[in-house]
């Protein structure tokens, strides 16, 4: 039977640390199916196809962060209870979960499916490259009850803080999309399209193997067919802690996909090189938000335990993990962006503007060190509102407004484009700081009235 890890007692740093690095593992090799799609692109296709592969994963990444921050919603509760110590109530919670997501499923999947040519339009993407832009969102829009699916199983092991079984569903799952981009992009020459029916296979996978592991090993907790339904509370409140999440991802991601359409209009170079970077960016950020996801699962089973004291020492050990990490990474991206670039695509022009735009993600690593943690902690105390709308006020107040400047100024600079992240993570830790220090106020008042 899965087990449950309990983060309400004992030390914080090492199993913060060895409940985060399965997370990490397991988001590298999620993000590695999209790398491995440019990888081979970039080496055996056209640059035609390496945009679409770029701007059409963005799309679907923009997706995905809507599935994801709603099932933010399943982990959340899940800790309360666990750590409130009403195990009975979790079979209910993951029924919710399962009726209310197919049902997400269903509609996404038609959106995208039947509006790839619009969104393709949408994002501007090149005209050589429009039509594999069009094959590929279709064929991962196909797919997508396998990525709400996963995310869904996510969740759940999340929640009952088992971070080890994601990372063996995904690294089976990786492994067959390696071997599907290698038969149907450089063997049958299929390129962008190709590259997006060796995705959907190996998310496909995924799920029958979170499936298996399922059937085999139990649960933790009472749990039927008979659970499954869109119970009323249960879903509303589901809905309520990730629809806020859902939101802020989707629009943050949905600045992003601004910043590629104002590259985009600077020509296929340009674009393809922010696409070969915004890959690598995609790695890059893969550590704070393993720390991020730890965080929330660390501060939610606390909050339901009503250890508030120690949720916090956790987010103070979140940081210094994940700064440790930043700092290197950092280091790296700002002085050998070109060597990162250069291994997903052999036109070093392109390599060259990639590690242009590079240079300004690797500033933004030592903040986001200090912003993912924070949106974790704030995650788990149920807070999502206020994540929420520090996650639009930097993505739309800042970001957006800045790249847009940056692409004014002659002569362009990917550089100066890029600078418009850090500037809006510098202004959201701003804002985290304040809310934090007033929380933590809050709560102290509370404690007070409690003892009087």
């Amino acid at each position: 039977m899965t087990k449950t890890n309990d983060f309400t007692q004992g030390d914080i740093f090492l199993p913060l640390l060895r409940f985060s690095v399965p997370i990490l593992l397991a988001l590298i090799l999620q993000t590695a199916y999209g790398a491995v799609d440019l990888w081979m692109v970039g080496k055996f296709a056209t640059a035609a196809d390496v945009s679409a592969v770029s701007t059409g994963s963005q799309l679907m990444h923009t997706v995905t962060c809507v599935v994801t921050g709603l099932t933010m919603g399943t982990t959340v509760m899940l800790g309360h209870t666990l750590g409130q110590g009403r195990p009975q109530e979790a079979g209910g919670i993951i029924g919710s979960s399962v009726a209310l997501f197919s049902l997400v499923a269903a509609l996404l999947t038609a959106f995208t499916v039947l509006g790839a040519g619009w969104l393709a339009t949408v994002t501007k993407a090149p005209a050589e490259a429009v039509g594999q832009t069009v094959a590929y969102i279709r064929m991962c829009g196909a797919g997508l009850c396998f990525i709400t699916a996963y995310n869904v199983f996510g969740s759940i092991f999340r929640g009952m803080g088992d971070s080890k079984t994601p990372l063996m569903t995904v690294a089976i799952a990786c492994a067959v999309n390696v071997a599907g981009d290698y038969l149907l992009v450089a063997v049958l020459g299929l390129g962008a399209l190709g590259a997006a029916i060796a995705t959907v296979a190996a998310q496909g996978i995924s799920v029958l193997v979170s499936l298996l592991v399922v059937s085999r090993r139990g649960l933790p907790f009472p749990f039927s067919p008979k659970d499954i339904g869109l119970h009323k509370a249960r879903s509303l409140r589901i809905l309520r802690l990730g629809s806020p999440v859902a939101l802020q991802d989707g629009l943050v991601s949905i600045s992003f996909l601004v910043i590629l359409a104002i590259v985009n209009s600077l020509g296929l170079v340009a674009s393809a090189g922010v696409g070969v970077a915004e890959k690598l960016c995609g790695f890059i950020m893969l550590v704070p938000s393993a720390f991020s996801q730890s965080v929330t699962t660390f501060v939610a089973q606390n909050v339901g335990a009503g250890r508030m004291d120690r949720a916090r020492r956790g987010l103070g050990q979140g940081i210094l993990a994940s700064l440790c990490f930043g700092v290197v990474i950092g280091w790296f991206s700002f002085f050998h962006g070109v060597v990162l670039t250069s291994f997903f695509n052999k036109d070093m022009v392109i390599a060259a503007a990639g590690a242009e735009y590079l240079k300004a993600y690797a500033i933004d690593c030592l903040l986001t060190a200090f912003l993912f943690p924070f949106l974790g902690y704030f995650n788990g105390r149920g807070n999502t509102g206020f994540v929420m709308l520090q996650g639009l006020a930097g993505a739309f107040g800042v970001r957006i407004p800045v790249s847009f400047l940056m692409s004014r100024l002659t002569p362009v600079s990917l550089f100066r484009v890029g600078l418009a992240t850090p500037s809006s993570t510098l202004v959201q830790i701003i804002l985290c700081g304040g809310y934090f220090f007033w929380l933590r106020e809050k709560d102290k008042k509370s404690l007070t009235l409690e003892d009087k």
